[in-house]
């Protein structure tokens, strides 16, 4: 028979466990909808501007600031091609924060080809496989 005291250990133990996987699913979520949101929101933006005349121009994407992917822990790499860059392993890094950026470079199609940066961006970030965010620093002409 389980006395009162562990009852009570049991039922802290649950809550928090149950907490924390709630909370890391729940962020991603949220993260989630709101890039979605911000893109729909966008768009019909565009759409109002092109429809009433007012703008005829694709909009530029506002890219998310850079401490969304600073946060990661990124290893220095050297490539024949492409020289010095940095590798952010999913293993390595919280979940939060990795979902986060990864979802974010996901729905921008941030390939090496097409890479992920904004005005004021140290480096550029793309995504390669599965488990891994890339970056490299950005040079004078790219930012």
């Amino acid at each position: 028979m389980l006395s009162e005291d562990d009852i009570q250990l049991i039922k802290q133990i649950v809550k928090e466990t149950l907490y924390e996987i709630l909370e890391a699913e729940f962020y991603d979520g949220v993260f989630g909808l709101l890039d979605a949101v911000e893109g729909g929101i966008a768009a019909f933006k565009h759409q109002l501007g092109v429809k009433k005349g007012v703008s005829a121009e694709q909009p530029k994407p506002v890219a998310v600031k850079e401490k969304t992917f600073a946060c990661l822990k990124f290893e220095p790499q050297k490539g024949v091609r492409i020289g010095e860059y940095e590798v952010a392993y999913k293993e390595s890094n919280l979940p939060e924060h990795w979902n986060h950026a990864y979802n974010i470079l996901r729905q921008a199609n941030a390939t090496i080809s097409n890479r992920y940066h904004g005005e004021g961006y140290q480096h550029s970030y793309w995504l390669y496989g599965e488990g891994r965010i890339f970056r490299q620093k950005l040079n004078q002409k790219q930012s």
